[in-house]
């Protein structure tokens, strides 16, 4: 036994000696892709959608020019029957498998492009309505806008997950609709002054910029959505449900007609402030349409 020692030892000490050089050797874990759509883009099918679906391709026919009326130059429309992975929102009972159209681009060669089967999906989309009076099909959906398919990731799904998230909190930003009313005032100090501005939103809540000025030439700004005008509040941050609604929403230019009333020099330092939001709010990054209406 003594005589195996000194060759266990040997053995024992190549070992552990290797265990350095194998972890040198494996490489850190990649980061998963990003989603290859903006949030803008994300959001505006959440926010159309009353049902988004996680479902896998069955099958999916190209309708012939004649069965698709209506579809833009440059696509086609297809019959596709899905099985459903998980209903991601929406309320009531869904089919196992479903059905509905979605147009897409052309290919490359200028013919429909193919859908595989078992492609995973995301479908944006509203119940049809069934035979009897006041009821919903279970096993047929209608896309929110022509194209509301989107390949599945996890990144976009995680991404849908985080907005809709917002949109069920209480006190979520609503959509705006359009400028109402607002005004500047000089401060007392020269190059000191406040300017307030109020829109419309489609739930009927207020919302509001404030734009203060210090004598410095400083600006800062918030934005508040409620009766409360919060000139401290924080600036939404990007890819936020309320940056989306601003940087989306807001009208660009601001519509001075609606400050008429008000003298020259006060509503031209009001669209200079207005110009300041805008620009720290950034661009709304879109790669595709989003739904009409």
């Amino acid at each position: 036994m003594r005589k195996l020692l000194p060759a266990i030892a040997i053995a024992l000490a190549g070992l552990s000696g290797g265990i350095p050089a194998v972890s040198a050797m494996q490489a850190p874990a990649a980061a998963p892709p990003p989603s290859p759509y903006s949030y803008a883009d994300v959001a505006d099918l959440a926010t159309a959608a009353p049902m988004a679906i996680h479902a896998r391709i069955a099958s999916a026919t190209a309708l012939k020019p004649e069965r698709a009326p209506g579809v833009a130059a440059g696509s086609s429309r297809f019959y596709v029957e899905a099985d459903v992975i998980g209903l991601i929102r929406g309320k009531g009972p869904l089919a196992a498998r479903i059905s509905y159209l979605v147009d897409l681009p052309l290919g490359a060669n200028g013919k429909p492009v193919k859908l595989k089967k078992k492609q995973p999906v995301l479908l944006f989309a509203r119940p049809v309505a069934a035979g009897a009076a006041g009821s919903t099909s279970t096993n047929s959906i209608r896309l929110v806008a022509p194209d509301a398919q989107l390949p599945w990731d996890p990144a976009t799904e995680a991404r849908l997950r985080a907005i809709l998230t917002e949109l069920v909190k209480p006190g979520a930003a609503p959509a705006i609709s359009g400028f109402a009313n607002g005004f500047h005032v000089p401060g007392t100090l020269p190059g000191e002054g406040e300017t307030q501005l109020f829109f419309d939103t489609a739930t009927g809540e207020p919302m509001s910029l404030t734009i203060l000025t210090s004598a410095d030439g400083s600006r800062r700004w918030a934005a508040a959505f409620g009766e409360i005008v919060d000139g401290s509040a924080a600036v939404p941050a990007r890819d936020t449900l309320a940056w989306y609604r601003l940087a989306c929403g807001l009208p660009r230019p601001l519509p001075l007609a609606k400050l008429a009333g008000t003298p020259p020099e006060d509503r031209r330092k009001a669209a200079s402030d207005y110009g300041i939001v805008l620009g720290a709010l950034g661009d709304c990054t879109r790669t595709r349409k989003p739904p009409a209406g």
